[in-house]
């Protein structure tokens, strides 16, 4: 038997890797059934082939992005010879991805990845395989986390690209690019160019291009270094995230639509910018704007802060989360004699009923029981207003809305989702708090108006 050649010990090394970090890192069982993503450029076809030689079970699918012509035909063209030429199946589509872009104002990039991962899942669901394969590689993997360490991303950015997210794997991330290369010039793999990642007109390829290249002019072993970094940065990450998922424990609380955020918590924790950070990220808010927030902490009451999708309001004891409104409703609704309920601004119920012995007033601050007598329609759902003030029930006087807001710790949010009942001047209703008390039933009352305050919009 004739010794084996060096190419061949390479090529037998890399699927022995191969084959040992999809075990290590539980990526997928042997008998599963993988859809690999497939561009045409040497990292896919090399794990297409790794793939085979592994003996795994796979199909291939590929995007046509018709950004770049003909050549983006000839690679479809190509990736169908190559799933012909490993006979297993192939799924291919064509997106018109500049219209998508331009439709939803987003970046190619964006409209692309957006496009294809949405595509993928779809022909994973429909197809029966349980996995979808990217072939990113450990280069990959360092580009994302410079471009990310530039960016801001917080701690979890500087992670790399993980082994496994959600349906996707990426097998490939134990291999440099230049292990890639090397394995497909071993086994004289053909594979397509894409022209486009020459172009320093993106982001990423400028730090594969330029960065990269001047990072090891200053050490040579500057990706394995790097590597390295991203390693312990995973490990600390987990001791990180499970020292936020504490204190968002004791200091997130969630009320509707609404998410308060108790101040005193978040300061005694020692960290509040960043667990700040953490808290708000998912919604937008990037560190300048938490910084700023954090600095407000202990100043007065009522400022805002807004990211593109949601705002943050300091009230006084809490920092109060909700998705920012597009459109206003109107401050006031006309409610004629005879209406049994409201759809909007909120959802209120009105029945009519007489006073019996056998009536008993409902129990909680949702349904009103209002003396129809004392009423004069049409009745009016408003927005409170400076200077409004009722007679609360079971109080004697009469008293301020702001003062009743205080002493109740209705944030600001609170006050404008306030709707109040009013009959002619007076206000019947500080609807789902406090009845007038000049609207009360009592034992002379012969006709009771009920209200019921279902659900705020």
């Amino acid at each position: 038997m004739p010794p084996k050649s060096k190419g061949n010990e390479a090529g037998f090394i890399m699927i022995k890797k191969f084959k040992e970090f999809i075990k290590n890192h539980k990526l997928f069982k042997k008998k599963e059934k993988i859809l690999l993503t497939v561009s045409g450029g040497v990292d896919s076809v090399v794990m297409c082939h790794l793939f085979r030689e592994a003996g795994y079970s796979f199909g291939i699918a590929h995007c046509n992005f018709q950004l770049r012509g003909e050549e983006s035909d000839e690679d479809e063209n190509f990736v169908k010879k190559l799933a012909k030429k490993f006979e297993v199946p192939f799924h291919a589509i064509r997106f018109d991805t500049a219209a998508h872009s331009k439709k939803h104002k987003i970046t190619i990039q964006e409209a692309a990845r957006d496009l294809r991962y949405e595509w993928f899942e779809e022909i994973r669901e429909s197809n029966g395989y349980n996995w979808i394969a990217t072939a990113h590689h450990k280069d990959d993997s360092i580009e994302t986390f410079v471009y990310n360490l530039i960016r801001g991303t917080g701690i979890a950015g500087l992670h790399g690209i993980i082994e496994k997210k959600g349906k996707v794997v990426r097998p490939l991330l134990f291999a440099s690019k230049q292990e890639v290369v090397d394995y497909a010039e071993t086994h004289k793999l053909k594979f397509r160019e894409d022209s486009s990642n020459k172009s320093n007109k993106y982001s990423r390829n400028k730090i594969r291009n330029k960065v990269m290249p001047l990072l090891r002019e200053v050490n040579q072993a500057a990706d394995h270094h790097v590597a390295m970094e991203i390693e312990r940065l995973r490990e600390v990450e987990g001791i990180y995230q499970s020292w936020m998922a504490f204190q968002k424990e004791w200091c997130v609380i969630k009320k509707g639509k609404e998410t308060h955020i108790a101040i005193e918590i978040l300061l005694a924790s020692g960290y509040p910018e960043p667990l700040l950070f953490e808290i708000l990220k998912p919604y937008g808010f990037h560190g300048e704007i938490v910084k700023d927030i954090v600095f407000n902490l202990k100043r007065e009451a009522g400022k805002r802060f807004f990211s593109n999708s949601h705002e943050v309001l300091k009230d006084r004891e809490y920092l109060v989360l909700r998705k920012r409104t597009t459109a206003k409703n109107k401050d006031s609704y006309t409610i004629d004699e005879g209406l049994t309920g409201l759809k909007e601004p909120i959802v209120l119920e009105f029945e009519s009923t007489s006073n019996s012995r056998d009536f008993k007033i409902p129990p909680g601050k949702k349904i009103a029981c209002i003396d129809a007598d004392k009423l004069t329609f049409p009745l009016t759902l408003r927005k409170w207003k400076r200077g409004d003030y009722f007679f609360p029930l079971g109080m004697k006087g009469k008293k301020k809305l702001s003062d009743f807001f205080v002493d109740n710790k209705l944030s600001l949010f609170d006050k404008e989702n306030t709707w109040i009942l009013t009959s002619g001047n007076k206000i019947v209703w500080i609807v789902g708090y406090r009845v007038d008390n000049r609207f009360k039933v009592g034992k002379d009352t012969k006709k009771i108006y009920l209200f019921t305050f279902k659900q705020p919009t």
